[in-house]
């Protein structure tokens, strides 16, 4: 019997992507993977990519989860806390919800509402000394996929000096699984398909923990639903804050990352090229007319946005290689 893992949460999008990776796991032992409405049908009738697995989903209660090493909450925000502070203290948790992140009350106030957790380690590896604090941690929040996609694109520039960080701007397009699983209208392929549509403008709920991981001061983010599955590319800009080359700067930030790829110089960052994979790309430039600094990311919102980070997390919780159980190779076409 290897490390026992249990997923609460697991019917929908981040879930069913995170027992696809665990069921692939070398280490990483499946007991158990709860649900709610779906609670009694087999995972393969939810999640049809995942016949074979051999899973009935339960309820999600605790006492179902306490008998795992570690347990991966993938439940709609603000439901983690309530869960996580019922398991025993020895059980291992990465929660891929929003209840940890965020040191600041105010901000989850204003951002989410309802009781404020406290913060856990912040699940971000490529951060200078996260790694440390993931392996060390019991419990780690997981980022959020536009969070991870504009913090790996800013905060070597924002730490360096070489961007300003009071006037940040990222445009992103997102796929439609960022909205989760539930039946909504306005997700509907007929109302999604040849369209792109901005969304929580001026409102997003991952400005404050962008902010809080990046050091950024103000930051304007304009989220666009694409008509796709999965995947994010986000554009963000800031003033320079000296003459530094910001891939010079990227390069040296992540040059012991396996999982960030700075691309070589003129090739730019598309969303199909980190499908199924745990990377993200990127690449910068100085706008010639304005003088800003440009840096474009890629990366899977289910992979290095949500599921694949929770692995890589939980892999350095155990004293394990980062990468066990995760490729850097996307699919395609």
């Amino acid at each position: 019997m290897g490390i026992r893992v249990s997923v609460a949460g697991a019917s929908g999008y981040a879930g069913g992507e995170l027992l696809r990776l665990l069921a692939a796991h070398p280490e990483f032992d499946l007991l158990t993977a709860t649900a709610h409405s779906q609670a009694g049908q087999r995972v393969d009738a939810v999640h049809p990519q995942l016949t074979g697995l051999d899973l009935t989903f339960t309820k999600t209660i605790p006492g179902r989860l306490a008998d795992a090493d570690l347990v991966f909450l993938a439940l709609p925000h603000g439901e983690s806390a309530a869960i996580a502070a019922q398991l025993p203290d020895g059980v291992r948790v990465v929660d891929l919800g929003a209840d940890h992140r965020l040191v600041d009350s105010d901000s989850w106030d204003r951002y989410y509402g309802g009781p404020h957790a406290h913060a856990w380690a912040y699940g971000l590896p490529e951060l200078p000394g996260q790694r440390e604090l993931i392996a060390g941690a019991a419990r780690v929040a997981n980022t959020g996929c536009y969070a991870a996609t504009v913090i790996l694109a800013l905060a070597p520039l924002v730490a360096a000096g070489v961007a300003q960080p009071a006037d940040v701007v990222v445009v992103a397009a997102s796929g439609t699984s960022g909205a989760g699983r539930a039946a909504k209208p306005h997700l509907l392929a007929s109302e999604v398909m040849g369209d792109l549509s901005p969304y929580k403008v001026g409102a997003h709920q991952h400005v404050p923990e962008i902010k809080q991981a990046t050091g950024a001061t103000g930051l304007s983010l304009t989220p666009v639903l694409a008509p796709m599955p999965r995947g994010i590319l986000a554009t963000v800009t800031a003033l320079p804050a000296g003459a530094a080359d910001p891939r010079a700067v990227l390069a040296e930030a992540y040059a012991d990352a396996p999982f960030v790829h700075l691309l070589p110089e003129g090739r730019w960052p598309h969303t199909a090229a980190t499908l199924g994979s745990n990377s993200c790309h990127l690449q910068a430039a100085v706008d010639v007319d304005s003088g800003r600094l440009i840096v474009v990311c890629a990366l899977d919102n289910l992979g290095k946005g949500a599921a694949g980070q929770a692995v890589q997390n939980a892999n350095l919780m155990f004293g394990l290689p980062e990468t066990t159980g995760l490729s850097s190779l996307g699919v395609a076409p």
